[in-house]
């Protein structure tokens, strides 16, 4: 379902919502979208369309979320590619090296054979 003119007032302008619905908000400038964008308290996934694929870039660098796709869906998702969300969409990531990276504890350890020689 599309609901357009979702206002702050609406529940579904602060509340993640897990279905076929799209929230419509309108927005006067860029600014205002991106700033309609972040005021959610979540960032898991966003998206930016735009035929000025530059101007796109420079949005989708301003929006708090873990990813952001131009010109395509929100759900876009690739094994290799680390996937992840921030604020209360959770931080850390997975899929690919990162996915490793994020549960894995770096240590350090060493086993010493024989005599070591400290100076004096």
């Amino acid at each position: 379902a599309a609901l357009d003119g979702v206002t702050p007032d609406m529940r579904l302008y602060t509340e993640e919502s897990f279905g076929p619905v799209a929230a419509i908000m309108r927005a006067m400038s860029v600014d205002e979208a991106v700033r309609i964008a972040n005021e959610s308290e979540f960032g898991l996934s966003s998206a930016v369309f735009s035929r000025a694929i530059n101007a796109a870039m420079a949005v989708a660098q301003r929006i708090e979320s873990g990813i952001c796709h131009i010109n395509g869906p929100t759900v876009h998702d690739e094994a290799q590619m680390p996937f992840g969300g921030v604020k209360a969409s959770g931080y850390g990531r997975f899929g690919g090296n990162w996915g490793i990276a994020e549960f894995t504890e770096l240590r350090w350890i060493t086993i010493q054979n024989g005599p070591m020689h400290y100076p004096l």
